[in-house]
This record gives structure tokens, C-alpha cells and sequence, in this order.
């Protein structure tokens, strides 16, 4: 029983006046069995030692997939597509494969609302992304690849 329960559970005791608890010679209502303990909740699966980095990555590719759109650039539609790779290759449970899409699309959103046109901004934060993408990348193969 966790302290704070236990305190809870004096006070209430506490709190009840004497008259309403039983008395010696007065029969006490008969006590219900207790509930048998609630089953241990279904252990989730311990994220993967790199999954940090693959939420940045799967942002970068949510921005790369607006800002080379937006731009214009032959490549703009592979950023999705190597989003979608990631999530195939991964095989991630449902739950962590929303946050990885969910990271992309968030991203790609936040991007939409700032970026609406190819400015000289939008192709600076691409070729940001870009390094700092092939430097997360070349940093979980080296740490995690086999």
C-alpha cells in the first residue's frame, strides 16, 4: 500500500466521529471479501537505444518533405518516401509508429505555417537539415548498425 493511501485512509478513519463507529456490544456489518489484485499492466516494449534520434530524423523529414516542395526541388517527394522506408524498415508496434508520423507530420506542419514560399531562409534550414540529417544517420550506423 503506497504511504499516501495510508495516510488517506487514517485521516478518513479519523475523521469518523465515534458514535458512527461500532461499538463493543454492538454487532459490525459484515465485511466484504476483499477484491482479488488487478492484474499487472501489459509490459510495453522497451524503445529501441536509438529511438531519440529516429524522432529527430523522422522531423528533418517531415521539413525536408515541405521546404524542398515548396521550393520546388526535383527531389521534394522523397523525403516522404524515405519517412515511409523508415517506418517499413523499423516494423514499429502501432503506438510508436504514430509518434514516428507523428513527428514528420507535426513538422512538416510547423514548416507549412512559417514557409509558404521558396525564401533564402527556407533553402539555409535545407541545407541545415541536410547535414544534420547525413550526421544523424552516419551516427546510429555506426553506434547501432550491424
Amino acid at each position: 500500500m503506497s504511504a499516501m493511501r495510508l495516510c488517506f485512509l487514517l485521516l478518513v478513519a479519523l475523521a469518523v466521529p465515534a458514535a458512527a463507529q461500532p461499538s463493543a456490544d454492538r454487532k459490525a456489518p459484515p465485511r466484504a471479501a476483499p477484491a482479488e489484485p488487478a492484474p499487472p499492466p501489459p509490459q510495453q516494449p522497451q524503445a529501441a537505444p536509438y529511438e531519440r534520434q529516429l524522432l529527430r530524423l523522422s522531423e528533418m523529414l517531415g521539413a525536408l518533405h515541405h521546404l524542398r516542395s515548396v521550393c520546388s526541388a526535383a527531389d521534394a517527394n522523397t523525403w516522404r518516401d524515405r519517412m515511409a522506408a523508415l517506418i517499413e524498415a523499423e516494423a514499429p508496434a502501432p503506438d510508436r509508429r504514430d509518434r514516428l508520423a507523428g513527428a514528420f507530420n507535426d513538422s512538416y506542419r510547423a514548416w507549412a505555417r512559417g514557409h509558404r514560399t521558396c525564401t533564402p531562409a527556407a533553402e539555409l534550414a535545407v541545407r541545415r537539415f541536410l547535414d544534420e540529417t547525413s550526421q544523424l544517420v552516419a551516427d546510429v550506423n555506426e553506434r547501432y548498425g550491424q
